[in-house]
């Protein structure tokens, strides 16, 4: 029992186990230095710190599910990066070079491509590479669009779209001379007894159905007005024009004009918005049938060349980013603009007409866009404008307003031209006075324009007030584009004043001739009167 209580620790046993024997090696023979004895107080230290830390790896939480996710994902990143530059190499090494098959074949038309699209890198910082940059663009192009697409499909706060309606056709029709059908709609008084004949025609995503929005019929008999609206061709129930002009849509309205029996008088012309340039068009191929033109907000051509730097700095910039884009691709590819249509008042649903159009929208827009019977008004118009469900007559439309119109606001000013062509004409100029004749539009034209118009560009009304002097512009403070014209009784009231003076109701035929026949005989009276005094 005194052996074994007198027995050492396990750390001395340790020792003595590993114990310096006093054996000496050579160290040219094994290539190593002898080991240092063994020192129990190192071990014991070493042991210490070795148990410390097994303590503090069995303290530390685990690693969890979200950082071994991130961990895999930085290293797949990683991993796709270099398979990117590989490929790249491998692209640059085999197929990008000068004598590959695919340069020898695509390299002339891409070049030709990249020479018309040039104009682009304008719009890039000066210190990057068109190279680097336009890859990037896209690709954030791309992704945008999807993630816009993501949240319009699972927008919950969103109001429910309602469904676009077809409804039976109601419209009463014309044939023209070439053959085509146009769809019109006549409201006020009846032909026989109207003093005054109107004939409207509609802008962009509209129809036959808008004429002047919630004019009524009682206001329109006190004056004897009678409204004519008609679809342009492909909108609504009119037959589609295979290559219309602005010069064709003034003949259609002139052929509209005399099979409704406006035939010997004269008629006034209304334009609204971009349906003005159908009016504008109108005063100058027609302007001997035209008594007077109303344009309420109208647009010009933003590519007009006889538009000022001022007016040009205007018109560009106050047109939403949207429009731009817009106007740029009816300009040079209007084929796209079908994606767009197909995406907005073709995709068989409603939508806000600021966001179709394109357009900001002023205060009293604003609050009367919210209100239903606008709403019921937007919906069936818009409904019988894309009827057809055909993009083409909205791409027409487009590119007629950004075109060359074929006229400039110029030839509808008034001047004095004298024909002195050829020898004749300047012989006669020698002892006589040249023939000369008024030249231009000689009606009156009014132009009413809201001051908080977002639609409608400042620099387009200066342009027209430049070009035309003898115009009348009324100029509407805090009214906007829509605010105006649309469910005003008192600015259609206004509108009907300035045109046509005081109201006097439908023409009495047997009243008129009698007062006509009066005043003849006063006439033959006054003659007769005269050559008895002689």
């Amino acid at each position: 029992m005194a052996e074994v209580g007198g027995a050492d620790t396990w750390r001395e046993e340790l020792a003595s186990l590993v114990e310096d024997t006093g054996i000496i090696y050579a160290e040219e023979t094994t290539g190593f230095p002898s080991l240092p004895p063994f020192n129990a107080d190192k071990s014991t230290a070493m042991a210490a710190a070795v148990a410390e830390s097994d303590h503090e790896n069995e303290m530390e939480p685990p690693e969890t599910l979200k950082e071994q996710v991130k961990g895999f994902l930085k290293s797949w990143c990683e991993m796709v990066l270099e398979l990117g530059i590989g490929c790249r190499d491998i692209l640059q090494q085999t197929v990008v070079t000068e004598d590959s098959f695919i340069v020898q074949k695509l390299g002339g038309p891409m070049a030709k491509v990249s020479s018309r699209l040039r104009f682009l890198n304008e719009f890039l910082p000066e210190d990057r590479d068109p190279i680097h940059v336009w890859p990037v663009i896209l690709f954030v192009f791309i992704l945008a669009l999807s993630a816009l697409n993501l949240n319009g499909g699972h927008d919950g706060l969103a109001p429910p779209m309602k469904k676009v309606i077809v409804h039976p056709p109601s419209a009463s029709r014309i044939q023209l001379p070439d053959g085509r059908h146009l769809a019109y709609r006549e409201i006020g008084v009846p032909a026989d007894k109207a003093r005054f004949s109107l004939i409207a025609p509609h802008s962009f995503l509209s129809s036959r159905l808008a004429g002047i929005p919630g004019v009524t019929t009682s206001l329109l008999e006190e004056f004897g007005v009678r409204l004519i609206t008609y679809d342009l061709p492909g909108f609504g129930e009119s037959d589609p024009h295979p290559s219309r002009n602005l010069n064709s849509s003034a003949f259609d309205m002139l052929h509209l004009a005399d099979a409704v029996g406006v035939n010997d008088d004269k008629f006034w012309v209304l334009g609204y918005s971009s349906g003005s340039m159908h009016a504008w068009a109108a005063l100058r191929h027609v302007s001997h049938k035209i008594a007077g033109a109303a344009m309420v907000a109208p647009m010009i051509s933003p590519y007009e060349p006889s538009l000022t730097k001022e007016e040009m700095k205007s018109i560009w910039g106050e047109s939403l980013p949207r429009r731009k884009l817009m106007y740029y691709l009816a300009r040079r590819f209007p084929k796209l603009l079908s994606f767009f249509y197909r995406r907005s008042f073709l995709s068989g649903k409603h939508g806000r007409i600021e966001k179709w159009m394109s357009v900001s929208l002023g205060r009293r827009d604003e609050i009367l866009i919210e209100g239903a019977t606008f709403e019921d008004f937007w919906h069936r118009d818009v409904e019988e404008s894309i009827r057809q469900g055909n993009t083409k007559p909205f791409i027409e439309e487009a590119v007629l307003q950004v075109s060359n119109w074929g006229f400039s606001f110029a030839d509808l000013q008034v001047q004095r031209k004298c024909y002195k062509n050829g020898i004749f004409p300047w012989l006669k100029s020698l002892y006589s006075k040249a023939e000369c004749e008024l030249a231009g539009f000689l009606g009156p034209i009014h132009i009413w324009q809201g001051m908080d118009d977002q639609a409608v560009p400042q620099g387009m009304i200066d342009h027209i007030s430049r070009i035309l002097p003898g115009a009348t512009m009324h100029k509407l403070p805090n009214e906007g584009h829509f605010s105006f014209f649309f469910f005003c009784d008192e600015c259609h009231r206004q509108i009907f004043s300035t045109l046509f003076g005081s109201p006097q109701g439908p023409l009495d035929r047997a009243t008129d001739e009698g007062e006509i026949l009066s005043e003849r005989e006063m006439e033959e009276e006054s003659l007769a009167t005269d050559s008895t005094k002689n």
